[in-house]
């Protein structure tokens, strides 16, 4: 794939446009650009708009989609009960602004990540914040983290909370992030 060459899309698919989150109907033969491919998303831009593909629609824009699973592994329940605190955090890593080509993790916006253990695996916890309080992306991002985090074995239930307060601001965003965006 190359950034910024116009693709024809294969099928018709739903977007969602940026900032604003507004469902839309990406339709078949109509041309986009791709302005970044990261954590599985696309980020198009469609008649100077900008709108998120999900990883389900790849093949709309000619990628194979691939497995919901992206930890690689079945997911399972082992004896022990216990959830690789490290896996999580490698599996928010994977999940990226749409306009901003830097994850998460890197860009300060998870406050909080804890576990806790039930009856039946684990509950993951997460609290996190946006860039911006208007910004319509936020359910996305929720619901990417949800599944990512989902998929990791003994992990049965994962709550994701927005919060404003405090603010985001770019002195949270990790040394790297602040220098590939110069924001330093």
């Amino acid at each position: 794939m190359h950034k910024n060459e116009p693709i024809t899309l294969k099928r018709t698919c739903d977007a969602a446009l940026i900032p604003d989150g507004t469902p839309i109907r990406l339709e078949k033969d109509t041309i986009v650009t791709i302005t970044q491919a990261l954590g599985g998303s696309y980020t198009v831009n469609i008649n100077g708009n900008l709108a998120r593909v999900d990883s389900k629609d790849a093949d709309a824009l000619g990628f194979e989609v691939e497995e919901n699973n992206s930890t690689g592994s079945a997911k399972e329940l082992t004896g022990d009960g216990s959830v690789d605190e490290e896996l999580i955090w490698e599996q928010l890593r994977t999940c990226y602004d749409p306009e901003i080509p830097i994850n998460i993790v890197e860009l300060g916006l998870i406050y909080d990540c804890s576990i806790t253990p039930l009856e039946e695996g684990n509950q993951v916890d997460i609290i996190m914040t946006l860039t911006a309080p208007g910004c319509g992306m936020g359910d996305f991002l929720a619901d990417d983290l949800r599944t990512k985090i989902n998929n990791i074995p003994n992990v049965t239930r994962v709550n994701v909370e927005l919060t404003f307060d405090p603010p985001w601001n770019q002195t949270m965003m990790s040394e790297a992030a602040r220098l590939q965006t110069g924001l330093y």
